[in-house]
């Protein structure tokens, strides 16, 4: 914004002074290769994960009462009208300088603060979307079904719509000029608006599940939280674990984790020093570096795991690669295996590692930048006012400390990997013959450990 001292990493700003020094890298690559061993040579003989979302122990009746109740949904759309119109009011009225509460608004409370709220609560954003809202609201208005739209969607769509306005999201966050001022961000937002409503309209409420970024972010980290819905739609208390191991292979879905792992590689990447000397030495426009640099992060990223997961699926599976199996419901151990479906069974191993690089490139950033973005709420106008009662807030550091963040960081990137490596492995013992499962696993093995080095040395190197 104008008036900013510096537009800063992440679209807001970051911190450069977490000391992870060469010999804690060292450790946590050991200790996840000895960790991932031990767990599928020794503890992780037999499948164990819930994959049909069929156990679960149901929450006390109040809870389940008061959740599935219509007006505490309608409150809860209400507070995401409420906040959007608040937030609107710092978009279009307020000064483009570095005192807007916009930038912090969107790419910190939003972005990073759903990974927190929705690993606790689920998939919270589905249920205070506020462009869900007024597409319902306008279906009342017009006595139509929310849910139907002009058109059927197309059965094989997917996650795809997602795929792509999520790397428009990351490239925004990322990589786009002055993406920190109000106008940059008025575009984005009113583009992804039109986007969001126009196919609410032709296809129907559903297409929010499919296309929308944040709905779709926050289902996928959703999936590891506590509490979630059993297959009869039960309120329960799960195992995370069971509720990521049963997000289904679906169209998108490999696209989606790819995009969201590449990107917080390359934003650990974009502020490491020898990138930055490259992207100011080479001639080129910096979005221009950027975009490439982005898209060539991502593509690493998918070319790595689409060739561990199809020589996992050669060495290990029971059917031939033209085998098909139903995208809904049990997958079946013959032909589930197969080249061609592999990647979407083994891609809900990525989600953790995804939150896992998240939460570790993200949590200073979360912490400080999310505390001033909060007081800066208050005023959205600048004009002195109070009216939340946040405007003295002064950012409270005691959370984050170079030690107490490095510790965390490496902490969370090897656990996230650790549950990935997991979560394939009891994937592959439904994919493939126990005779066979262990030695298809080793290329996922593999993967997930250069996935750990990678993220790591990026870490540091930035």
């Amino acid at each position: 914004m104008s008036g900013a001292p510096s537009l800063l990493a992440h679209g807001v700003g970051g911190r450069q002074d977490l000391p992870i020094t060469l010999g804690q890298l060292v450790v946590a690559a050991a200790l996840t290769l000895v960790v991932t061993f031990v767990a599928l040579g020794v503890l992780w003989r037999e499948p164990r994960l819930d994959r049909d979302a069929i156990g679960g122990r149901p929450v006390p009746g109040w809870l389940a009462r008061l959740v599935d109740a219509p007006a505490f949904r309608a409150v809860l759309r209400g507070l995401g009208l409420l906040a959007a119109a608040w937030f609107c009011v710092g978009l279009l009225a307020g000064p483009d300088t570095a005192d807007n509460p916009t930038a912090g608004a969107l790419y910190v409370l939003l972005w990073v603060g759903l990974v927190p709220v929705s690993l606790l609560f689920g998939p919270v954003w589905r249920a205070v979307n506020p462009l869900r809202t007024v597409h319902l609201l306008v279906a009342l208005a017009v006595r139509r079904d929310p849910e139907r739209g002009i058109r059927q969607l197309p059965p094989g769509l997917g996650l795809w719509p997602a795929a792509g306005t999520l790397l428009g999201f990351v490239w925004l966050e990322l990589v786009a000029p002055d993406r920190a001022t109000l106008p940059v961000i008025g575009a984005w937002l009113a583009g992804y608006a039109v986007l969001m409503l126009a196919g609410a309209a032709l296809f129907g409420a559903g297409w929010f599940d499919r296309a929308d970024p944040f709905e779709v972010y926050s289902a996928l980290v959703g999936r590891l939280a506590p509490i979630g819905r059993a297959a009869d739609g039960v309120l329960v208390w799960r195992n995370p674990l069971d509720g990521i191991a049963g997000l289904r292979p679906r169209p998108g879905l490999v696209a989606v984790v790819i995009v969201l792992l590449g990107s917080t590689m390359f934003d650990s990447l974009s502020n490491a020093p020898a990138w930055l000397r490259f992207s100011q030495e080479n001639g080129l426009p910096p979005a221009v570096t950027g975009t490439a640099g982005l898209a060539v992060v991502i593509g690493v990223v998918a070319v790595a795991y689409l060739a561990a997961v199809t020589a996992a699926a050669r060495i290990g599976r029971t059917g031939q690669p033209g085998d098909t199996v139903p995208t809904d419901g049990p997958v079946p151990v013959e032909g589930a295996g197969s080249v061609r479906r592999a990647p979407g069974e083994i891609a809900h191993s990525i989600v953790p590692i995804a939150v896992g690089y998240v939460v570790a490139h993200y949590y200073s950033l979360l912490i400080l930048e999310g505390q001033r973005t909060v007081a800066l709420l208050s005023d959205p106008l600048d004009t002195g006012a109070n009216w939340l009662g946040t405007a003295g807030w002064q950012p409270h550091t005691g959370l984050v400390t170079p030690s107490g963040v490095a510790s965390l960081q490496i902490t969370v990137i090897i656990l996230g990997h650790l549950l990935g490596t997991l979560l394939a492995h009891d994937r592959a013992l439904y994919l493939f013959p126990r005779a066979r499962a262990v030695a298809g696993q080793l290329p996922l093995l593999a993967l997930m450990v250069a996935y750990t080095v990678a993220g790591l040395l990026l870490l540091y190197a930035g």
